[in-house]
């Protein structure tokens, strides 16, 4: 059977080679790549979130839900996928990550306290930047973000 190849702009282009018309988060898996999958699959949070940098018209084109879910995404750019959403289609598709690290909860966020930023800590459903890069992380910052929802299961989206 005929397999697809997928490259990884960080890894200098590394290539996993999966079945046509699974999706690009199955290739990020394959390639033993972290993806926190917060709402399962779904569509509904931006931790699968990824840059297509080549072959873009070798995915199936975006379902509402992404379309959506896209459109409350801080740091979407005009090639941005969920690779949840996206079914890989064609040959030769190159993706690349956004920078910054997605948080699930306040926990996660008080885990890092007393630890300097490499990335910068994004929101899991829209990707704003909590706390930018290269600054250590102290209570008095979690605090300021007690407001901030990052429950997905409040997160309502209608099929078509």
């Amino acid at each position: 059977m005929e397999t697809i190849k997928v490259r990884f702009k960080e890894d200098g282009l590394e290539t996993v080679e999966i079945q046509p018309g699974l999706h690009l988060l199955d290739a990020l898996l394959a390639r033993r790549i972290e993806v926190q999958q917060i709402c399962g699959r779904r569509g509904l949070c931006a931790t699968c979130h990824v840059l297509v940098t080549k072959n873009a018209h070798h995915l199936s084109p975006p379902t509402q839900r992404e379309t959506l879910t896209m459109s409350v995404l801080t740091g979407a750019r005009p090639n941005s996928r969920l690779s949840c959403q996206a079914k890989l289609i064609g040959d030769n598709v190159e993706v690349a990550f956004p920078e910054g690290l997605y948080v699930d909860s306040f926990e996660s966020l008080e885990k890092l306290i007393g630890q300097r930023t490499q990335v910068p800590i994004l929101h899991p459903i829209t990707g704003d930047v909590l706390v930018p890069a290269n600054k250590i992380i102290i209570r008095a910052i979690i605090e300021k973000m007690t407001h901030l929802d990052f429950d997905i299961g409040k997160v309502k989206y209608t099929d078509a």
